[in-house]
């Protein structure tokens, strides 16, 4: 792939760039940050993307590689984590809990401490799991030095709770942003001092959802140090189904980061303490790649199975890498993975699939039967999009045998997608690189974000069609609602689109529709593609349900 060179990391851990035949992107950018937090400096954006590893459907995504300067960890060695459950104080039939985000270090190749940026010091950060229908109230204390805000990806989640991009949790030291006041760009901002409640009703069914970090301009960064963990919702509809649970239930979360000579995550920023300057250098603003892929945190991390059926909740944590799961060696007969449910939740019949192609913020919730392994057998999560040390995902050995009283069912949930007849409006938005005040970058429907720009103002309660047009690798990501898939590329949906999602993943030149019911609450949310550089360089859009 051009750009994967033997380039060693300088000081600061980011190699000098690309040195392939494709020409890399060009053009800043001249936009002053929002609520004075980038003081009117650069941010560098794309141009310039056409090259033939961009406009590959079988790419590993838009980005560069960015290669670590520490020798890579032997793959297999690291046991899997399993992110700690967060356990709620009850008051007044809702279930609260507090959250730290904070700065710690983490042994994550082994012999070596990286710092981070943690949910209560971890990443991945604790697993929240609510029961539908049970209001959750999570308290987030800011100990960081720069302001944050959590976004709930999946949630049906009243505006003031949903994480707007400007609504941030300022330090609890303090923050001192050089001007009179904060909002003096977004009138609409609601800014919090050191700590904020956000609120989840949890009117939804049952699903796998994650929280993030969803600051303006500097998403990327903040989610790459560490700022993500899971929010499983649980309900009695899913667990009638006997589906396997318990130690059998295994969330994933898959990310790739690479690591600077001293151990730290390596990442271009413009400006490392993400204070002023948003932006990455100009070589990475089509998307950041790590050279090594983590599993809950954890490089190439090895895990002892039964010979009994697991339920994996997979999740693309990643901030630009798709990837292509697939299982070595496949089981006897195929069809490994058995689908049992999208980004929000269960399918209506189980889908069988021998790979999982997944972009970022996409999840799977699929059961693999190991008893359909010999005992001792070792089975390889593999990437089919990955090269060298980003082939290999983790391990799992099968190491006993073991009774299993799980069971797949032929029907797992009623789903009802609402009709074309039914939508009121039609609408399409192009994502792709553009002009912004003359200079080059990624855009929606020709424009660059701003919080006082309004693309859509679907009525509550209303079913639209949006048709999404890229021109590269976007994986496009709705709050609020969730959709399901109508057609891409003028055909029906692929054998991977099934189900209620918030996000889809396009293929260069690729146009897709979803329709879906904006119902739930009033207010300002946002979409945006989720290759986080992209959306931290303007690639996201407000709607408003009035």
């Amino acid at each position: 792939m051009p750009g994967q060179t033997g380039d060693v990391p300088g000081p600061t851990g980011i190699p000098p760039g690309p040195t392939g035949d494709v020409p890399g992107p060009t053009g800043v950018l001249s936009r002053r940050a929002f609520l004075g937090l980038a003081g009117g400096a650069g941010v560098v954006l794309a141009a310039g993307l056409a090259g033939p590893r961009l406009l590959s459907a079988g790419a590993q995504g838009t980005g560069e590689l960015l290669r670590s300067g520490i020798p890579l960890p032997e793959p297999f060695r690291v046991p899997l984590p399993i992110p700690r459950v967060l356990r709620p104080y009850t008051k007044d039939g809702t279930d609260r809990y507090t959250i730290t985000q904070r700065e710690a270090t983490a042994e994550i190749i082994p012999g070596v401490r990286t710092p981070i940026w943690g949910y209560d010091g971890t990443f991945p950060g604790p697993t929240i799991e609510s029961r539908r229908d049970r209001t959750a109230v999570i308290h987030h204390r800011n100990e960081l030095p720069v302001p944050t805000v959590v976004h709930l990806h999946g949630g049906r989640t009243p505006a003031d709770s949903d994480g707007y991009p400007t609504d941030l949790v300022l330090p609890a030291a303090g923050w001192d942003d050089g001007h009179s006041g904060h909002g003096m760009h977004d009138a609409r901002a609601r800014i919090a001092q050191g700590s904020r409640d956000y609120l989840f009703p949890m009117r939804q069914r049952a699903a796998t959802l994650w929280y993030h970090d969803h600051r303006m301009d500097f998403t990327g960064p903040a989610v790459y140090r560490g700022l993500a963990g899971f929010h499983l919702i649980r309900d009695d509809e899913e667990e009638a189904l006997d589906l396997p649970a318990g130690d059998r239930e295994l969330p994933l979360m898959i990310a790739d980061r690479a690591f600077d000579e001293h151990g730290a995550f390596a990442y271009p920023s413009l400006d490392p303490t993400l204070r002023t300057t948003p932006g990455v250098t100009e070589a990475y603003v089509e998307g950041v790649f790590g050279d090594v892929i983590l599993v809950n945190g954890a490089p190439w991390p090895i895990h002892e199975v039964a010979a009994a059926r697991y339920r994996l909740r997979v999740l693309n944590a990643s901030n630009a890498r798709r990837y292509d799961l697939a299982l070595d060696p496949p089981p006897p007969g195929g069809g490994g993975f058995v689908q049992i449910g999208s980004d929000l939740g269960l399918l209506d019949a189980p889908r069988s699939h021998d790979h999982l192609p997944i972009g970022p913020a996409e999840r799977y919730d699929v059961v693999v039967d190991f008893g359909r392994y010999p005992v001792g057998a070792q089975v390889t999560l593999v990437n089919r999009l990955g090269t060298g040390p980003t082939a290999r995902v983790m391990r799992f050995v099968v190491a006993r045998r073991a009774p299993d009283e799980s069971r797949i069912p032929p029907k797992l949930s009623d789903l009802a997608p609402p009709s074309r007849s039914q939508a009121t409006t039609v609408r399409e938005f192009a994502f792709r690189g553009g002009h912004v005040h003359g200079r080059a970058g990624w855009v929606i429907g020709g424009e660059p974000f701003a919080p006082d720009r309004m693309s859509a103002r679907p009525r509550l309660g209303d079913v639209e069609i949006w048709r999404f047009v890229a021109d590269v690798h976007h994986p496009v990501h709705l709050h609020l609602v969730g959709f399901h898939i109508l057609s891409r590329g003028g055909r029906p949906p692929g054998p991977f689109d099934g189900g209620l999602k918030d996000t889809v993943d396009l293929s260069p030149g690729q146009s897709v529709e979803v329709i879906a019911r904006f119902d739930g609450y009033r207010g300002r949310y946002v979409f945006h593609c989720h290759n986080a550089e992209h959306e931290d360089m303007a690639m996201m859009a407000n709607f408003e349900v009035i």
